[in-house]
């Protein structure tokens, strides 16, 4: 997946578009912002861009207001579950919902109290189930409300596309393709739709789509190393080492070049990509 902070920043949706399309007042929105239980990026004018992952979540927050749950106490059993989670498990991901007067989250393994951290007895549905559900539901929504391409943007476009790979991978590459004819120089699209082109095996178009992409930006070192390893699939290693030497950012060139290295039989420069490899990637961390 393609690295795109700086565009992301310029991208989402504004915070009237999430009200009206979950059904807070403006100010609800803002106070969960307040409360750092969604952290939207800032647009071009300082204004608020909310991603995919802050609809879900701001939705489920609207579905515990309208479930009884008091404001006051779902934001605060919001707060606290966010505090004890670890940071690379966001809210979003888990499902959360209302019994009762309570806050419970459901997560792979159990069902438990969000404020208190305490157990519940889970007569529920799987996670797995019922949440890719939830998430699907409200990126249909999304497409529904926004299919308009004056409304959207190629960064907005692009966007969906991230959003629809976890649930829907058709859309997914429909979103990289309308991002793409708004804006043919998106290379993180053209990087996007050409992986998921590669994962169906069609590694025609997956090229093709890297090429574009290196035309858009030509030091894209994930359309670089990408391009690699088609030539990789391809069995041409010699090309394929040639870009991943050009990618020395992507930890996995180095991986991939230390296999190279190693069936050349060249121990040395194996174990020197190698370690980058594992640099890299502490770095990472």
């Amino acid at each position: 997946m393609a690295e795109v902070d700086n565009n992301r920043s310029a991208a989402g949706y504004t915070t009237g578009e999430v009200a009206g399309l979950i059904g807070l007042s403006h100010d609800q929105v803002r106070q969960y912002v307040k409360r750092g239980i969604v952290e939207p990026q800032r647009g071009g004018r300082r204004e608020y861009r909310f991603s995919f992952q802050d609809v879900v979540l701001l939705r489920t927050a609207k579905g515990l207001l309208d479930d009884k749950v008091p404001s006051r106490k779902a934001i605060s059993a919001l707060t606290k579950l966010k505090g004890r989670l670890p940071e690379a498990t966001p809210l979003a991901s888990l499902r959360i919902f209302a019994d009762g007067k309570d806050v419970v989250v459901r997560d792979a393994k159990e069902l438990w109290d969000a404020e208190s951290g305490q157990g519940h007895l889970d007569f529920g549905t799987p996670l797995s189930a019922e949440a890719s559900f939830e998430v699907a539901r409200i990126a249909d929504r999304e497409l529904d409300d926004f299919s308009d391409m004056e409304e959207l943007g190629s960064h907005e476009w692009y966007n969906l596309g991230l959003d629809y790979e976890d649930t829907d991978v058709p859309k997914a590459k429909e979103a990289y393709a309308r991002a793409i004819a708004l804006n043919p120089e998106n290379a993180d699209a053209h990087v996007n739709l050409g992986r998921l082109f590669q994962l169906e095996g069609d590694l025609k178009r997956a090229k093709r789509h890297y090429r574009l992409a290196l035309d858009a930006a030509p030091g894209h070192e994930l359309a670089i190393y990408n391009t690699g390893t088609v030539f990789d699939e391809l069995d041409e290693l010699s090309t394929a080492a040639e870009y991943y030497h050009r990618a020395p950012g992507v930890p996995d060139a180095h991986y991939n070049l230390a296999r190279i290295f190693e069936l050349r039989g060249d121990e040395v420069s194996s174990l020197r990509h190698l370690r980058i490899y594992r640099q890299l990637l502490e770095e990472k961390t």
